[in-house]
């Protein structure tokens, strides 16, 4: 019985590693179908995405009105059970509304003066030529006594000035003109956001529900002890990725906020524009602030361009504004929500973002600090089982670890001492 046994097992490994093989044969000569072929599955479910997604960040303003309404409503309810669903629905609605609200002052606001900056660049780089032709002029005057000098400034203008413009007719205005014709071919994007927004709607509504699914769903086809933990595990991500995306939200909007008003005290041009890329950039962590400094700099100068201290001035307020938010405003909203370096902050911004792009770095960081959270936990639980310690400073000097006793034996003296100093700097 026990050869029939093991005859099995090696005949069941066999026909997974060949199965196995098969299967990796032909992922790899059918790469690019199979590519397509998911593609056009995200592009299908892309308003259900995009419905998760939104109902994920108006969760909490949905939480707040039902909060609010439900005790309200139910007081005057004959029929409470009933009259529970019918709340849920109408907050629901309510919270879509509101989103949608805000989203559509937004871009009233911002659209006009988007319009009017690439108005501006247009014409700044028709004056172009009139600018460059009164600067060579000025600075030929000034070189006029030194003519070998005045004759290399003169061919190295003539060549930046040649570059600059081909460079912008090149790569400025192509981006443009896709620009705005991506704008007036979103005919899908609007059909899968308005699909979404009803989506929207049925998630909120039917989100206990939808838990309620879920945990019957392990239960049933795990133990107990790991349906716990895959449960304990779950409401620990949610926490590390909602509390991370929804403090950071409102830090962005206190900084779009702080940024409108303080370019508005300085008289600096596109105000509400610059605020709002300021503010959608800053969800950003690590990169974000200089992502939005240097197209709204460009915008700066654009507008005024014989006055580029105004330019300065507004760098020097991002800068101020930029050190209150990581010192101050920042720490105080989301204090150490994912608990990682900056070196693992960067590495997840760089790897999410060169994956999935805007997206991946805005969700990069609390994703991969949920990872970093779960496989420090199994670490944790892997080494209490054996009886070790799970503190990293206890490894810092540690040689070897004795097999029967399990008692810690240090490194030699000169190496203990190095890996004690590099043990403080960690901490």
């Amino acid at each position: 019985m026990k050869h029939k046994t093991n005859y099995f097992l090696w005949g069941l490994t066999a026909f997974c590693v060949i199965a196995a093989s098969l299967l990796l044969w032909f992922v790899l000569f059918n790469f690019r179908s199979l590519l397509g072929a998911a593609r056009t599955l995200v592009s299908i479910l892309m308003p259900f995405i995009w419905g998760f997604a939104i109902a994920y960040l108006l969760l909490p303003v949905f939480n707040f009105n039902m909060r609010w309404m439900e005790p309200r409503l139910l007081a005057h309810a004959k029929k409470p059970g009933k009259a529970k669903g019918q709340i849920r629905l109408f907050a629901s609605i309510i919270t879509v509304a509101e989103g949608v609200l805000v989203v559509g002052i937004l871009l009233s606001l911002i659209m006009p003066q988007l319009i009017v900056s690439i108005y501006s660049l247009i014409e700044l780089m028709q004056s172009m030529a009139s600018y460059s032709t009164n600067l060579q002029q000025m600075i030929t005057d000034l070189l006029q006594f030194n003519p070998i000098l005045e004759n290399n400034f003169n061919q190295a203008f003539d060549q930046a000035v040649s570059q600059l413009s081909d460079f912008v007719s090149r790569f400025v205005l192509p981006q443009l003109l896709s620009l705005t014709s991506g704008f007036l071919s979103t005919v899908t994007a609007i059909k899968d956001f308005l699909i979404g927004m009803i989506i929207v709607i049925y998630v909120l509504c039917s989100k206990d529900l939808f838990c309620a699914q879920g945990k019957k769903l392990v239960y049933a086809f795990l133990p107990v002890k790991k349906a716990n933990l895959v449960v304990d595990n779950l409401r620990f991500t949610h926490s590390v990725f909602g509390g991370f995306i929804s403090g950071k939200l409102l830090d962005s909007l206190i900084i779009g906020v702080i940024c409108f008003v303080g370019l508005s005290i300085l008289d600096l041009p596109y105000p509400m524009l610059i605020a709002v890329i300021i503010g959608v950039t800053n969800i950003i962590p690590f990169f974000g602030p200089f992502i939005g400094a240097i197209p709204s700099a460009l915008l700066v100068l654009m507008a005024d361009f014989q006055q580029p201290l105004r330019c300065l001035y507004f760098v020097l307020f991002i800068l101020v504004l930029q050190q209150f938010d990581g010192n101050i405003l920042g720490p105080k909203i989301l204090g150490d929500s994912t608990g990682l370096s900056p070196f693992w902050v960067m590495f997840s911004i760089l790897v999410f973002g060169g994956i999935f792009g805007f997206v991946g770095m805005v969700v990069g960081v609390p994703l991969f600090a949920m990872f970093y959270a779960l496989i420090s936990g199994l670490v944790s639980r892997s080494l209490r089982n054996k009886h070790l310690s799970d503190q990293t400073a206890d490894y810092f000097d540690l040689g070897f670890i004795d097999p029967l006793t399990l008692e810690r034996k240090p490194l030699p003296e000169k190496q203990a001492g190095k890996a004690a100093e590099i043990g403080k700097k960690q901490t």
